[in-house]
């Protein structure tokens, strides 16, 4: 009995130890949570957070608030907000007062805070103002089974490293602004049972990967702008709910599992015969196929399904006649065959007269019913007759379109090669053949003759760019930019430097774009101006920032001379390759293999601007602050050859004087700071600033050494290194 009495003393006392230290969170963990707290902006359904002390995994759960724990860490967070995104039409990528959350607030900070949660299973951030694109960081939290991130403000793509989430079944971003495709990835993920994405801006065509979930329970990609024709869905074993409405599918509904309980096909563009298929459905419950361009005579099979309660097909142009022998399911309690074109009587069992408990809905029909806003019979047939005949005028407007469109095509050829034979065998205009040089002084370094900036053929040496698909440039109007930054607010600010400050912005079409604002030369009339320009943005190469258009900004009065030019670039997300390089940086420390990857992709860019592109661009102010790192660590040159449109190409100020620290200004400029570059990734970023000249001078030396004379030396060490990365 002793024993007995012992035995059970110790096993209450190491199950109350168990308990105390499974409620009690690490020091981190707990220090995590307050900094989302403040991420947050301190909501009230966070004011229990009060500090280190707080106890908690101990606090009661609530219909806003709730967190598990396990062995002292964060397993669960649920939090529920009150800024829901029930109106995200006037959202343009900046943050709405009392709807998101504040300027200050980052979403990639946030994220990266929130990583350090790393045992979280289920994560739930409702309704809490939360804005701006969905870092790649996410895929960190590794343990990840459940994730809702509905009713905010995210747009921009899905990150597509989450397909690294291996353990994930519910993934829920409903109610929200991303603007892209719906990720090719999502079959990578092996568990997934939910996946929910309704009320976003999603377009491009739908998955056929995710044919290969076959795990996969719940499907809702309703009310986004998704097109083409749908997969056959018939392997999906699994799926329970199918959601689709409100897109812009088109061609014939497809194939469905047998195990479909619920299925919204509405509001789109579908067209052909409701498949015989469906009347094997046995388990349906509910189906809406309204809205859409179906023909025929809906098959009478899918009136008698056992299970199906809902059937909705109105607002096509369904038509023939229902047979007065149809039967209709036990539990069906809901039909909806109006606005459509179907004759004759209505079957018993769609009578609402015999059907007390039954909803029946058939008016905009042809039915030979007394009232009920029925439409005469010579209606629906001479709808059958106008299609008919709007069908075989389609092919005589076919053809003539295609004539039509032939004698373009061919007139258009015919103007190409008139105008190359133009440009090759007719002189240029005179005007055009001395725009530089009256505008340009003949000792200025900067000029540059006009067949360079007007003939194409200049521009690129085809055999030696390794060019990107990347968008063409175009010129932006004033107003554009300042739509895009908010009239160049101060949140809209990156930073500022020799070249001018730089915005980010946003586009219409939902790119995100840098915005530099140049301090532009006096000297160069706007003709002359766009010329540079434009030769500056016809260079494409993978390892630099693509140039996607520029602004010139006129002063109105006499002269109109220029105020400010504009550049639009590519926004590069990951900082630049300075804050890669120490562990007080903000980045992440970049391997040593990973730097040296980065100087490699800078050799190639510095060799394209050398020798792929005539003339070459030697001056290209190479620092680690203009070298940026893409989300795939890759690496692309910033702010080059911009010496071609800035007063400060040929400045030494007063005779005699060396330039300053850090610029140089001969063509083997870009070797002197290569180096300087070489020495800072080695190093790190605080170099002294007193040992400034000796490194310079040191790197001097080492040139002469390697006998760096001019262009062809230049280029050749860029050329040596280039070849010796691949």
């Amino acid at each position: 009995m002793e024993f007995c009495t012992l035995f059970l003393l110790i096993s209450c006392l190491s199950w109350s130890l168990f308990v105390l230290c499974d409620s009690q969170l690490q020091t981190s963990q707990s220090q995590v949570l307050l900094q989302l707290k403040k991420h947050l902006e301190y909501p009230k359904q966070l004011e229990i957070w009060y500090d280190r002390k707080t106890e908690f995994c101990s606090l009661p759960p609530s219909a806003n608030l709730n967190i598990t724990c396990e062995f002292n860490s964060v397993t669960e967070l649920n939090i529920m907000g009150d800024k829901p995104a029930t109106k995200v039409s006037d959202f343009a990528g900046f943050p709405i007062p009392n709807k998101t959350l504040s300027h200050s607030f980052s979403m990639d900070s946030f994220v990266t805070t929130l990583s350090r949660l790393s045992s979280l299973k289920t994560l739930s951030l409702i309704s809490l103002g939360i804005w701006g694109p969905l870092p790649d960081k996410i895929h960190r939290l590794s343990s990840l089974e459940y994730l809702d991130l509905s009713s905010n403000f995210l747009f921009g793509s899905i990150p597509p490293k989450m397909f690294t989430l291996l353990k994930l079944q519910t993934f829920v971003l409903d109610d929200n602004v991303f603007n892209d495709t719906v990720p090719s990835w999502l079959n990578s993920l092996p568990n997934l049972t939910t996946l929910r994405m309704k009320k976003n801006r999603l377009k491009g065509p739908f998955p056929s990967s995710i044919e290969g979930i076959k795990t996969l329970v719940d499907l809702d990609l309703s009310s986004n702008e998704i097109s083409g024709d749908l997969p056959d869905l018939s392997s999906l074993t699994n799926l329970k709910l199918l959601d689709l409405r409100g897109n812009k599918l088109g061609s014939h509904l497809p194939t469905l599992p047998k195990g479909l309980l619920m299925v919204f096909l509405n509001n789109n563009s579908f067209m052909g015969e409701i498949p015989t298929q469906y009347g094997q459905l046995n388990q349906l419950q509910h189906i809406d196929v309204s809205f859409n361009m179906l023909t025929g005579k809906p098959p009478p099979e899918l009136f008698s399904l056992p299970s199906l309660a809902h059937l909705n097909l109105a607002s096509n142009t369904l038509k023939g006649s229902l047979s007065d022998n149809l039967n209709c399911g036990r539990n069906l309690e809901f039909v909806d065959i109006s606005n459509n074109r179907l004759m004759g009587s209505l079957p018993s069992c769609l009578n609402s007269e015999t059907r007390d408990n039954r909803v029946i809905k058939f008016s905009g029909n042809c039915l030979s019913i007394a009232g009920h806003h029925q439409h005469p019979e010579s209606y629906c047939r001479e709808f059958k007759v106008h299609v008919y005949k709007s069908n075989n005028g389609g092919k005589g407007i076919g053809v003539s379109v295609g004539l039509i469109v032939g004698i373009a095509v061919l007139i258009v050829l015919l103007a190409i090669g008139l105008l190359i034979v133009c440009r090759r065998y007719c002189p240029r205009v005179i005007s055009e053949q001395h725009l530089l040089q009256k505008s340009v002084p003949e000792n200025s370094t900067a000029g540059l003759s006009s067949e360079i900036l007007t003939n194409p053929r200049h521009v690129f040496e085809s055999s030696k760019s390794e060019v990107q698909i990347l968008p063409s440039c175009r010129s932006f109007s004033l107003e554009e930019l300042k739509e895009a930054t908010n009239n160049f607010d101060s949140s809209a600010f990156l930073g500022e430097g020799s070249y001018g400050k730089i915005y980010k912005g946003l586009l219409k079409n939902g790119t995100q774009v840098a915005i530099r604002c140049l301090p532009t030369s006096k000297k160069y009339s706007i003709r002359n101006l766009k010329l540079r320009l434009d030769m500056l943005a016809k260079i494409r190469h993978p390892h630099l920032v693509c140039i996607l258009g520029h602004c010139i900004e006129v002063e109105q009065d006499d002269h109109c001379s220029i105020n400010r030019v504009f550049f639009v670039l590519e926004y590069i997300p990951n900082g630049n390759f300075r804050s890669h390089l120490s562990d007080n940086s903000p980045g992440e420390v970049l391997s040593w293999p990973e730097r040296l990857a980065v100087l490699i992709c800078v050799c190639k860019a510095v060799h394209f601007l050398h020798t792929g592109v005539i003339p070459g661009f030697f001056h290209n102010r190479l620092k680690t602050t203009n070298i940026l790192i893409n989300e795939h660590r890759l690496a692309k040159l910033g702010d080059y050859g911009l010496s071609i449109i800035s007063e400060e190409t040929g400045n030494y100020g007063t005779k005699g004087q060396e330039p300053k620290s850090w610029q140089m200004t001969r063509l083997d400029d870009d070797v002197y700071s290569f180096g300087l570059i070489l020495l800072e990734s080695m190093l790190g970023p605080s170099v002294p600033a007193k040992t400034e000249a000796t490194l310079r001078g040191i790197i001097k030396q080492a040139g002469r050494a390697c006998k760096v004379d001019g262009p062809s030396s230049v280029s050749d060490v860029f050329r040596r290194i280039n070849n010796s990365g691949d």
